[in-house]
């Protein structure tokens, strides 16, 4: 995936995430909380996965 898509992607599991555990939270429902946690998580790596990216394509397209 390109960076941008990795960026997107990233976001959406980020807010999804962040859903899921405000969602586990008010319910009391620890699982919930923790898979949005993990799901927020997994959403912040995507998109430093598409900076790094956008920082190597930089690199190279100097060179």
């Amino acid at each position: 995936m390109g960076s941008t898509g990795d960026k997107i992607s990233g976001k959406v599991n980020e807010m999804a995430g962040k859903a899921k555990k405000a969602a586990g939270k008010a319910t009391g429902n620890r699982e919930m909380q923790a898979k949005g946690g993990m799901q927020e998580a997994k959403g912040k790596a995507q998109v430093a996965s598409g900076k790094v990216k956008d920082k190597l394509k930089g690199a190279v397209d100097r060179l």
